[in-house]
């Protein structure tokens, strides 16, 4: 699913980084000036750190961008239950798998306008 979002976003001309889990997702962002990121698409399912701690972990920095930047959830798992703690991490929008193209890019445009 990660190379896949990253080959549909690189399509449209999007930069993106990977990070392998989510504790080196939340360093990634942590060491990036503030603002480089339009938004953060965080699988809820990751080794070392899972996607809803990871958001936790980064709506907690010390840095303005920390609570304004957009983290979609990308997840197979459709239940309501699950959108709404994904909401009460922080994250801004959900994306379920497998990845629509068309679903990834409106909820992308919904978040970053």
């Amino acid at each position: 699913n990660q190379i896949i979002a990253q080959a549909l976003l690189k399509e449209k001309g999007v930069a993106v980084d990977l990070a392998e889990n989510g504790q080196a997702g939340v360093a990634l962002f942590a060491a990036a000036s503030p603002d480089y990121y339009d938004a953060i698409l965080m699988d809820i399912r990751m080794p070392v750190l899972d996607g809803l701690a990871a958001t936790r972990a980064i709506r907690v920095l010390t840095r303005a961008d920390a609570r304004t930047v957009p983290i979609i959830a990308m997840t197979a798992d459709a239940f309501e239950e699950s959108m709404q703690e994904a909401q009460k991490a922080g994250m801004n929008g959900y994306v379920t798998k497998p990845i629509d193209p068309k679903k990834l890019y409106q909820e992308l445009a919904k978040v970053i306008g």
